[in-house]
């Protein structure tokens, strides 16, 4: 077994590619916050791409870890020397790894935010990147108002003090490039946010003029956050995937990358320090991100959450088993084609129709095996920002809504902490508490889920979206989460549970 790290590259695999650059010219122009599966599934892996054809060596990332969390990475990286193997999984399931070296330091921010701050300093940081989640941003969904109440953020303006969120650190560090007339860097989200680069711009510049109105003003005419659109399912490295890659390459990787072959980026030109070509590795530049990220965001992110509430309820566990349930299929396939569609423009080069089957049959890739629960996950800042424009938008235009409200509802039933068979169920969600606790009161008080304004605005105030979600939240209760995605599919009843 070959322990990966730098004096290892040499008797890696013949079957397993390493970088064919030099490591110790790399000089690092990218600072990415949030070094997780999906960055090193895509970012990190097309720098990687551009670097293996002799490009880009001046743009290699920096990693930094805000959260105690990312300790555990740092770890892994450091021990590596910043490599990783990226594993790609096929339907057939065939696998190909390969050992990617485009992340050439990683710095974990409480143990010392100073030397985060003179990275981001720095003249050749150039790009700074971002794959925080979608609560990373600290907005209000429903309003899009910045949360100056957090308590990170409130410690982060108190003067004097270290900072210790992703704002007070970069903030601070465009405070002293500011200073001393050194150009602010780009801040590109990688988020799955509509607008995320206008997102960023929003909550940066709120933080900002918190702390100093001049800079707030400065940051927002000055720095550039382009917007993008990202895509490639990467589920949770598990200590299967470990074993696996042991036993078929031999390589001992703390912390390897799984992921899908589809990988998709696109992106908006605006760097005015430059960039890496990333044309020449197969990303998308364009002027307008917005059809490609709502295409995204309300065909692919959302059926996530179609899928996964009903399916956790009806037994299922990994993705793939979800959606080669024809009832399931189904219902996503209905759902995109009946009321996510309508509320989107026309994309430029790509065929919706093709792009909807293709999804489904990248969800059921089965050597993938994505996790329900992880879609289930962080549910509060997922459902509003992907799955409820699309209602609002058809309750507008007087479009269809029930599919929509039916996935709100099978996420108010999961919230309730107990499945069908009555094991407990591990919600995971920054709004955990409130969201189970009215949850758990809804069968006596049937909106009390759709009533958290914080989460829902005025919907619960809509007589339309009341009536079908009160429908589907008591078809739930008495009849299950199969029966009722069948009540909405009939002819579909006799199927099997699965198949």
């Amino acid at each position: 077994m070959i322990a990966l790290s730098a004096a290892t590259l040499p008797d890696l695999p013949s079957n397993v590619p390493g970088p064919t650059y030099d490591r110790s010219r790399l000089r690092t122009g990218i600072v990415h916050f949030g070094v997780g599966g999906f960055h090193r599934a895509h970012e990190a892996m097309y720098l990687d791409r551009l670097m293996n054809e002799g490009k880009a060596l001046d743009w290699a990332i920096c990693g930094v870890g805000v959260m105690p969390a990312d300790r555990r990475m740092k770890e892994a990286l450091d021990a590596q020397d910043g490599l990783y193997t990226l594993v790609v999984k096929a339907p057939d399931g065939t696998m190909q790894a390969r050992v990617i070296g485009a992340i050439r330091e990683y710095l974990f921010a409480p143990d010392d935010p100073e030397a985060v701050i003179a990275r981001l300093t720095d003249e050749a940081t150039r790009i700074v990147s971002l794959t925080v989640t979608e609560g990373g941003y600290n907005f209000s969904a429903v309003t899009g108002e910045f949360d100056t109440a957090n308590p990170a953020v409130q410690h982060d303006l108190q003067p004097g003090v270290a900072p210790a969120t992703t704002f007070g650190l970069i903030t601070e560090a465009l405070a002293r490039r500011r200073e001393r007339g050194t150009p602010p860097f780009t801040i590109m989200s990688c988020d799955n946010i509509q607008g995320n680069g206008d997102a960023a711009r929003r909550s940066f510049v709120a933080f900002a003029r918190l702390r100093d109105t001049e800079l707030g003003g400065w940051i927002e005419r000055e720095v550039r956050f382009p917007n993008c659109m990202v895509d490639r399912i990467t589920p949770v490295t598990t200590q299967d995937d470990i074993d696996e890659l042991g036993k078929r390459f031999g390589i001992d990787d703390r912390w390897p990358v799984v992921c899908e072959p589809f990988t998709q980026w696109v992106l908006e030109d605006e760097f005015p320090l430059g960039r890496p070509p990333f044309e020449d590795a197969g990303v998308q530049l364009v002027d307008d991100v917005e059809p490609y990220e709502l295409m995204k965001l309300r065909l692919l992110n959302a059926s996530h959450q179609a899928l996964c509430y009903f399916g956790y309820l009806s037994g299922y566990r990994l993705v793939h088993e979800v959606c080669q349930d024809r009832l399931f299929a189904t219902f996503l396939l209905d759902y995109m084609d009946r009321e996510a569609t309508p509320t989107l423009e026309p994309v430029p080069g790509i065929d919706l129709t093709e792009y909807k089957h293709n999804l489904i049959a990248r969800f059921s890739n089965a050597a993938v095996r994505d996790t329900v629960a992880r879609l289930c996950a962080e549910s509060s800042d997922r459902i509003p920002k992907w799955l409820l424009p699309v209602i609002r938008h058809n309750l507008a235009a007087g479009g269809e809504i029930h599919r929509a409200t039916a996935v709100v509802a099978s996420w108010a039933r999961y919230a309730e902490g107990i499945d069908e068979q009555g094991a407990p169920i591990d919600v995971v969600d920054p709004l955990r508490e409130v969201l189970m606790a009215n949850a758990q009161r809804q069968r006596e008080e049937p909106l009390a889920f759709i009533a958290n304004r914080q989460v829902f605005g005025d919907l619960v105030d809509n007589d339309r979206f009341v009536a079908a979600y009160r429908r589907t939240l008591s078809s739930l209760h008495e009849h299950g989460a199969r029966a009722t995605l069948e009540r909405l599919h009939p002819g579909l009843e006799s199927l099997p549970p699965r198949g």
